[in-house]
């Protein structure tokens, strides 16, 4: 499936709320997402986001790591149905606004969280989605710097 289509996914589910749990597993399902994006980007993306794309992979893993990998049942895993990503820019903002509100879900529930676990386990996921949206955010300017750039008359 294409990129943008399971990131649009991403977001309606995360928008739809839930309990704890399923705001969780959202977020993971939104990093496991980036990861796979990133991952492809390393591999087959514009050679000047390569870099960029590879630190998104981890970023993002670690973004994965730091929660509890939710219950799925097969199919269910977004960054599993990838099968293309379409135009780099395109894919990398849709995923930019993603990993914002995946930002900001996370922030709300360390804002009620009821157990100092839960407390610590959404704060290093937001460092994660935070550094990992830097990551697009730096990708969109290599894009937009090579667009900038003019061809020598000659």
């Amino acid at each position: 499936m294409d990129a943008v289509r399971l990131i649009v996914t991403s977001r309606r589910s995360l928008a739809a709320g839930g309990n704890v749990r399923e705001i969780l597993a959202e977020v993971w399902q939104a990093q496991a997402l980036a990861q796979a994006i990133g991952s492809r980007l390393a591999v087959a993306g514009p050679p000047e986001l390569r870099g960029e794309a590879l630190g998104l992979t981890e970023l993002a893993g670690r973004g994965c790591g730091v929660l509890d990998p939710p219950e799925l049942a097969p199919g269910e895993l977004r960054a599993g149905q990838l099968t293309e990503l379409g135009d780099a820019r395109h894919t990398l903002m849709f995923l930019g606004g993603l990993l914002g509100e995946v930002g900001i879900a996370l922030v709300g529930l360390a804002c009620a969280a009821d157990d100092e676990g839960t407390y610590w386990q959404c704060m290093e996921a937001i460092d994660a989605a935070d550094e990992s949206r830097d990551r697009v955010l730096e990708m969109l300017r290599r894009l937009a710097d090579r667009e900038q750039v003019v061809p020598e008359a000659g």
